[in-house]
């Protein structure tokens, strides 16, 4: 079986972007605005047409059997608004992805977006997450290092801040996507630099700060290859070993923790992936349909098509059995997987 631990919901009707439109609106006017939370009229048929030709299609094409799903990521938009803008806007993009695998419960596993937001407590988030889990469930979250949005204003993910969500994951044994959104920096590109960079700073926070003695059985998945920390592996290595008198882990003491994906778009950056990163620590993901959506003129072949990358990677048989599915059902094991092949819904 193919599993995709990261896929995002970036195909939505339209009705989905008038809500934010609106939110917006009513911020530009009011910056503390509340409001109500408000519906988003879209019909399942609505859903079925716009996954059918994207996500479902490709599924198909390329031989995924599912997809973990979340919301789109690029708008999870933490900076915009306040405690309350996130949270019913979260609470919409949620309700969508559960009714998404109602619809397609063989293709599609919930994950959720949380209701950040700079400045506001936990709290909100916490709740969010255990409406998610225990009620509708979800099988995972995404967790945004930056809710300003590229400024970087918050608190770092090492921070008691933080303490709270992390014990209701560990609670409830679900794992983070360790995943930023937008950037309102003009000092950064949202997907190219702005994703990398907070890849890689995530896992330098990890790894200086030794968080995860205090919550041994928290589980990351830093997505995008893990940004530059597979490049410069020998970079991290070094200095957790300099700095293991101060108490900093090392490599293979953090990476009982974090995983990361091959959302990796050319044949030698997952070469690269799963020649240093230990095999027990890749998770198969193609994002899709995400950043890269084009074909490489030097290969006729989908940028984001990294299921070729894995096969044609030098691994044996059982390694890319655990890239491919095992993996990804340790880290969610809320994970239902069908047994029998997966089943289309109609119109």
């Amino acid at each position: 079986m193919i599993i995709d631990c990261h896929g995002h919901y970036t195909t939505a009707p339209p009705q989905l972007g008038e809500y934010r439109e609106a939110q917006r609106a009513a911020l530009a006017l009011d910056p503390d605005h509340v409001g109500e939370r408000g519906t988003v009229e879209i019909s399942d048929d609505e859903l079925i047409e716009s996954l059918e030709t994207n996500q479902l299609r490709l599924q198909r094409e390329r031989g995924i059997d599912l997809t973990v799903f979340s919301p789109r990521a690029s708008w999870m938009g933490h900076h915009i608004g306040n405690e309350h803008t996130s949270r019913f806007w979260s609470e919409h993009c949620n309700d969508i992805i559960r009714r998404i695998c109602d619809l397609y419960p063989d293709n599609f596993a919930p994950v959720c977006q949380l209701p950040q937001s700079p400045g506001a407590g936990i709290d909100s988030s916490v709740r969010e997450l255990r409406r998610c889990v225990e009620e509708l469930g979800f099988v995972g979250c995404n967790l945004n290092p930056d809710p300003s949005g590229g400024n970087w204003t918050g608190p770092p993910l090492f921070d008691s801040y933080w303490h709270p969500l992390y014990e209701v994951m560990c609670e409830l044994d679900v794992p983070a996507m360790i995943h930023v959104s937008a950037t309102c920096n003009p000092h950064f590109h949202s997907t190219g630099s702005h994703y990398l960079g907070a890849d890689t700073t995530a896992f330098m926070q990890a790894l200086t700060s030794g968080l995860f003695r205090d919550f041994p059985t928290m589980r990351w998945v830093i997505p995008h290859g893990g940004g530059a920390v597979p490049y410069h592996w020998g970079r991290f290595k070094g200095m957790a070993e300099e700095n293991a008198a101060s108490g900093w882990p090392s490599l293979d003491e953090l990476m009982r923790n974090i995983y990361f994906d091959t959302c990796v778009y050319h044949q030698p950056g997952v070469d690269l992936l799963v020649d240093v990163v230990p095999t027990d620590n890749i998770l198969f993901a193609s994002e899709m349909v995400g950043a890269v959506k084009g074909q490489d003129p030097d290969t006729g072949e989908y940028y984001d098509d990294t299921k070729r990358y894995v096969e044609r990677a030098d691994l044996t048989d059982e390694q890319r059995a655990k890239i491919f599915e095992t993996n990804v059902r340790h880290v969610y094991p809320r994970l239902v997987v069908p047994s029998s092949d997966p089943q289309q819904v109609s119109s």
